[in-house]
């Protein structure tokens, strides 16, 4: 198993199943793909999970710069990118590990999260949790998003 489809098997556990809550800008999602955001896939009915995969891995693994990140940090950006939106994913990783942020992977970021330990991981993590709590929707569905955000962590000792 490559460490792209690890990292998808724990990000769609926890984007689950099928979900239209009216109350949820997203809208009708499957698999954490909603019909707002990527119609195409909705066009025969529900995305396949194999679909989801293809667009996870094209949308947020490689245009994240996932692929370029060692562990845990690709599992990191790549939770938050798929949740949160990929600039402020990476941007969150590179105030943890000191780089001047752009919200883009590059050579500086990658060299930086090598040299990381434990501490900036804690740090990301801290800085992706302040960006829920300043979410539109943060008193309805925060615990899960914190939930979500601890047990990402939990895979990163």
């Amino acid at each position: 198993m490559s460490r792209f489809e690890r990292c998808f098997e724990l990000v769609v556990g926890h984007e689950g199943g099928y979900v239209n809550d009216p109350l949820d800008p997203g809208g009708e999602t499957l698999y954490g793909i909603t019909r707002r955001d990527h119609p195409d896939l909705w066009i025969l009915g529900r995305p396949t999970l194999e679909q989801a995969q293809e667009r996870y891995e094209e949308q947020y693994w490689r245009r994240a710069g996932c692929d370029r990140l060692p562990e845990p940090w690709d599992l990191l950006v790549f939770d938050s990118a798929v949740n949160q939106g990929i600039f402020p994913a990476v941007m969150a990783v590179q105030r943890a590990v000191g780089v001047t942020p752009d919200g883009r992977v590059g050579p500086q970021t990658v060299a930086a999260c090598i040299a990381a330990g434990k501490e900036e991981v804690a740090l990301a993590l801290a800085h992706r949790a302040l960006k829920y709590a300043q979410t539109r929707g943060f008193d309805r569905y925060g615990l899960g998003w914190l939930k979500r955000t601890y047990l990402i962590a939990m895979q990163c000792n």
